[in-house]
């Protein structure tokens, strides 16, 4: 394939007017009515995903963020496979910011499964239009003629390039959606297939891929930005003059602090702008700020901990509720309880915030690794009083994201700071800025109590957890879970239970609190899957068996019977329902693949944990090793995924082995604290991620057979890491640990 480009909707036109003689179909991202039909290809702009030109070369534009997990080229396979293009003729180019593409939001395992439909759409209707364009230049009936692998081809064994029939095909109709027919799996070339590899790979690997540092502009300036240490403060004053004198530095300009909400605004400070990255670093350190450091002083992440901790312990707000909880309590055998711990957790992706600007007096032109490009455009247009359709953003390579670039601060500032020394600047965040001043995943407590039947089943289940809400990004007043966090582990909890009661307790935010891969289902399933595996041996039971009773038959929950507000991840219930028959097939299948049940080695163990989250299901065995100095050593983790419908196997499984190691990491080190106010962690030396030693030394992922419609990937990999590691090491020591990171246990001899 060619080069990825950015196309605009100027640029667009631009080529219609240079008559380049290309079919250009555009789609509504509406899901209700994704295709208009129009008058003619002129009458498609600007909801454009795909390009035919003369020659027969097909452009496919991509409007998802590349960070890794292959989405940039799995989007495109889908309008390729459905149009049956030849791949070796097919260039991909990067959509800018623009909400005619729908959302843009590359979180929350959500691209396949929100535009999946659309993309065999775009490529069905761009065939039918071949196909028909074909029969008319045949003068024969559509139904005689069929695209395959960028041709069409007749009966009477006639055959047409794809560029052949672009002059034809821009004058007809564009089908309605109800008219399209779909290839069914056995006809599909790339999707599915192992035979398709990202097309970033090859520049990445030369060194010639474009991240968000990379970008240059001629006359641009550098910066570097430094912030009050505690959330909401402000400068009361500052010097620059040993900044200046350092060679290199340019200027120095205050930003003002933002204005509450964060959301997400930059933050304020003093920006040190250069002529290259080491002169502004360095300028920055000689600084001399007094800061009006603001009301979150008082925080100190000790005190909240304790705070939570009580919060857990007595009644919360009731999320979901179903039989007699009380009375089954009361009337149970024996009761068993437990409480659960995860610090805040810092995103920590290998490339820091970045992101280059131009702003002038027209608008604002931006350069970034976002995963969420258009709440840039939307944000640096507020900022700066302009029109989002005079901001353009572009979208580079991400050198991970984790949910930190979907949050575009670090855009705004690059564009604020341009705005000011009217030239293009790239603001370059350091390591310890990323770790200091990120939006951080919620810390939490959960607490879990059982009432027990005389062979150790629960007739009871009470589950409360307390942590500050996302939300409280966006409105400080939201000291509760919402719906959406809450059904990531809480509402919709799958065990078969007559007594159940969910509640949630309050916790107001003091640092930035925002999504990290997999969300509220990092805690929730930390506890609940914790608690099973301390519930299995209080009774004496096989931890596979416990969870597959607790899982209970197979059949559909839904969670708004019992009183819940469950938003499915914004999926209907009907499509996508908690199916547990799933969950029990995933758990079965780690369960064998991993050996379970065989004899370890002494100070050797097995864990296991399931969990639902993203719509998909996800089973991990984890196999480790604790020394008697008390090392952890991972030889071993099994993964099995049921996530529907699968696109790019190969992405699958790296996401799965991704998850593994992200996951080992949260919980073996991950820990984000902060006292007075400020957080204490600045670098790699003190928020520590697995190393290649620490991780797991192997990871095999395990998929099943499922034809339900495809669900998210990147994230439900996480979750059932942390208590199967938790409940390997109980196997293993006798050690059961409830507070995270695993790193502050000594698990010594």
């Amino acid at each position: 394939m060619g080069n990825i480009q950015n196309v605009s909707r100027r640029r667009f036109l631009e080529n219609l007017v240079k008559g380049t003689g290309g079919l250009v179909l555009a789609i509504q991202t509406n899901p209700a009515n994704v295709w208009a039909a129009s008058g003619g290809a002129k009458g498609f702009a600007p909801n454009i995903w795909l390009t035919i030109a003369t020659t027969g070369d097909v452009t496919i534009v991509t409007h998802r963020s590349e960070m890794g997990t292959g989405i940039r080229t799995s989007l495109p396979m889908v309008v390729a496979d459905e149009l049956d293009a030849d791949w070796k003729r097919v260039t991909i180019e990067q959509g800018l910011g623009d909400k005619k593409y729908g959302s843009q939001n590359t979180d929350g395992s959500r691209s396949i499964r929100n535009f999946y439909q659309t993309m065999r759409e775009a490529g069905a209707s761009a065939r039918a239009m071949l196909e028909s364009a074909a029969a008319k230049k045949w003068g024969v009936p559509v139904d005689g003629c069929h695209a395959s692998n960028h041709t069409v081809k007749g009966r009477d064994g006639k055959s047409l390039d794809f560029g052949d029939l672009v002059e034809t095909a821009r004058d007809l109709p564009v089908p309605t959606t109800e008219s399209l027919t779909f290839k069914s799996a056995d006809q599909l070339q790339y999707v599915g297939k192992e035979n398709v590899q990202i097309t970033d790979l090859s520049d990445i690997l030369k060194g010639e891929a474009t991240f968000g540092g990379d970008i240059r502009l001629e006359g641009m300036k550098f910066a570097s930005v430094e912030r009050c240490p505690v959330l909401g403060g402000k400068v009361k004053t500052y010097d620059a003059t040993e900044a200046l004198a350092v060679p290199g530095v340019e200027k120095v300009i205050e930003l003002a602090a933002f204005t509450p909400p964060h959301a997400f605004q930059a933050l304020g400070g003093v920006a040190v702008i250069g002529s290259n990255t080491w002169a502004t670093f360095e300028g920055r350190k000689k600084l001399k700020i007094e800061w009006n450091l603001g009301a979150n002083t008082a925080y100190d992440s000790d005190t909240y901990e304790a705070a939570l901790r009580e919060s857990v312990r007595k009644p919360g707000r009731v999320v979901r509720e179903s039989g007699d909880v009380d009375a089954a309590m009361a009337a149970a055998t024996d009761t068993h309880e437990a409480e659960y711990y995860v610090p805040h957790l810092a995103h920590a992706p290998m490339e820091p915030p970045v992101a280059t600007a131009h702003t002038t007096t027209d608008g604002c032109t931006a350069w970034a690794p976002s995963q969420d490009p258009q709440a840039a455009q939307a944000t640096i247009a507020q900022v700066l009083g302009l029109e989002p359709a005079n901001v353009a953003v572009n979208v580079t390579l991400l050198g991970c994201g984790f949910g930190r670039k979907s949050k575009p601060d670090y855009v705004v500032e690059a564009a604020l700071v341009s705005r000011e020394v009217k030239a293009p600047v790239q603001v370059v965040w350091s390591r310890e800025d990323d770790v200091r001043h990120d939006y951080y995943h919620s810390v939490a407590a959960v607490s879990l109590k059982a009432g027990l039947d005389y062979k150790g089943r629960p007739d009871a289940w009470v589950q409360r957890s307390t942590f500050p809400s996302i939300i409280s990004t966006f409105n400080p007043k939201q000291v509760t879970g919402h719906d959406f966090e809450l059904g990531m582990g809480s509402t919709d909890l799958p065990f078969a239970l007559d007594n159940l009661r969910c509640e949630n307790g309050e916790a107001v935010a003091h640092i930035r609190i925002g999504w990290l891969r997999s969300v509220c289902n990092i805690f929730h399933a930390f506890g609940i899957s914790s608690f099973a595996d301390e519930l299995a041996v209080k009774a004496g039971r096989d931890p596979v068996d416990y969870l597959l009773d607790l899982i209970g038959e197979p059949r559909m929950i839904d969670p708004t019977a019992e009183g819940a507000v469950y938003p499915n991840y914004n999926k209907p219930l009907d499509q996508y329902p908690i199916d547990t028959g799933r969950l029990r097939n995933v758990l079965k299948l780690a369960a064998e693949k991993s050996g379970w049940g065989r004899k370890m080695p002494a100070r050797e163990g097995l864990g296991i944990a399931v969990h639902r989250s993203f719509l998909s299901y996800i089973a991990s065995v984890v196999h480790v090793n604790v020394a008697d100095d008390g090392t952890i050593t991972i030889p071993r983790v099994d993964m099995a995924y049921d996530c529907g419908l699968v696109v790019n196997p190969d992405r699958v499984r790296a996401q799965m082995e991704g998850s593994a190691v992200f996951g080992v990491s949260l919980a073996m080190l991950g820990e984000i604290t902060a006292k007075k106010g400020a957080v204490e962690q600045s670098n790699f030396h003190d928020y520590q991620v697995s190393r290649i030693n620490e991780a797991p030394k192997q990871v095999v992922v395990h998929s099943t057979k499922s034809d339900a419609l495809p669900a998210g990937v990147g994230e439900p990999g996480i979750p059932p890491i942390a208590p199967a590691l938790c409940n390997a090491i109980f196997a293993a020591t006798g050690t059961r640990i409830r507070t995270l990171p695993i790193s502050k246990t000594d698990l010594s001899v």
